[in-house]
């Protein structure tokens, strides 16, 4: 039976945005894959050349949510590439373009937006163009009539990668638009094939459809005050960052929300920890790097509540079958592909949590002080040298 957001929401709770916006991603990835296979001529034209260059940078950039797609792809795009591929955030960009493009190479910008009306998302790929000799942009946005659409739409130097209308999230966090554009960049630069977009989309339609209902309703009802999410990966590290931003925002701040590498973990940021808190690990499918998320979880469950240490895991390979969230079908995918569902247990997460702390997740914020598209930034004129800075 197909889910319907009254199923895991009632409505008039002010959810009603982000309740489907959640629930149609398998939906939107398979329109996303004809998007790509429809453009597929176009942006092998514009990219082949660019990717024959064997001293091309990639960089992936975006601010908060895009931004952290582009941690999520970056290594599977280097190796699917073989190009030097970096993830570097237009905010970085737009405050130290000098240091975010350190060498004058041939440059491929990846600019993920959602609205594409963010100040730093326009300026960062001017700034490019005033630093870099040689630089081409790949625009992968939800929004046709944004600001960096319109901009880059007739560019010989760009190439514009529209997302499907419904994409565009209209709830103040962004979820469906993270996903699809994370996976345009990986079909568009050759790290994943339209026929392996169908295991990751049944994997979220089995969370969608309630697969792990009793599992998340059974970590909120501890009551946490804190929740910390970690993965060792690359990109499982890009998608505790993007977990913990997801129950920030859509709890408007109300619970305290962490992320770390589970290396990184132990070094300070651990202090975190307290009988109310509540750990989410991502377990990679890397067999080298799981042993160090499986070290991890075993000391965190010896010294935390039963039951407050959760894995998220494509398979139960070393894991206790007890707060286990299995993600059944993706045992051996890439983790930026794992990524695709796990994000949907963040998202279910951060919406029952801003629920049972009486938010609106369509409208965390009703004052404005956080703002859906970013607001109150002046983007200074750039000079010419660093020497030319008083």
């Amino acid at each position: 039976m197909k889910t319907t957001t009254q199923d895991l929401v009632p409505q008039d709770r002010g959810a009603d945005h982000t309740t489907a916006e959640i629930v149609q991603q398998p939906e939107v990835w398979r329109a996303v894959g004809a998007i790509v296979t429809g453009e597929r001529e176009s942006l092998d034209a514009f990219l082949g050349p660019l990717l024959a260059d064997d001293d091309l940078r990639i960089v992936l950039t975006g601010a908060g949510t895009s931004a952290f797609a582009g941690e999520v792809v970056r290594a599977a795009v280097a190796r699917a590439t073989g190009r030097r591929t970096d993830a570097v955030s237009t905010t970085d960009i737009v405050a130290d373009p000098y240091a975010s493009f350190p060498e004058d190479v041939p440059t491929l910008l990846v600019s993920f937006a959602r609205s594409g009306d963010s100040p730093e998302s326009v300026a960062a790929t001017r700034l490019a163009d005033e630093v870099l000799a040689h630089v081409h942009h790949l625009v992968i946005t939800c929004n046709s009539d944004g600001q960096l659409a319109r901009l880059h739409g007739d560019s010989p130097s760009s190439h514009v990668l529209l997302m499907p209308a419904a994409a565009n999230d209209q709830g103040f966090a962004m979820t469906s638009s993270f996903t699809s554009m994370l996976l345009a960049s990986l079909l568009a630069l050759g790290a994943l094939s339209t026929e392996a977009i169908e295991s990751p989309a049944a994997a979220a339609e089995h969370i969608t459809a309630g697969g792990l209902s009793r599992q998340i309703g059974e970590l909120l009802t501890r009551e946490p005050e804190r929740l910390v999410y970690l993965g060792s990966s690359s990109a499982l590290k890009g998608l505790a960052h993007e977990s913990a931003l997801k129950l920030l925002e859509l709890t408007g701040g109300a619970l305290v929300a962490a992320s770390e590498s589970s290396l990184g973990f132990r070094h300070g940021p651990k202090s975190v920890l307290n009988d109310r808190t509540a750990v989410v690990v991502y377990v990679s499918n890397d067999p080298y790097t799981r042993r160090y998320d499986l070290d991890i979880l075993a000391e965190l469950r010896a010294g935390l509540p039963q039951g407050s240490v959760v894995a998220v895991s494509a398979s139960r390979d070393g894991l206790p079958g007890d707060d286990t969230w299995l993600l059944p079908g993706l045992d051996g995918v890439d983790d930026a592909v794992l990524a695709l569902p796990a994000v949907l247990c963040a998202q279910l997460l951060a919406l029952h949590s801003s629920l049972g702390h009486g938010i609106r997740p369509d409208n965390p914020f009703p004052s404005g002080e956080v703002n859906r598209v970013v607001q109150g930034v002046t983007v200074h004129p750039l000079p010419r040298r660093r020497d030319d800075v008083a």
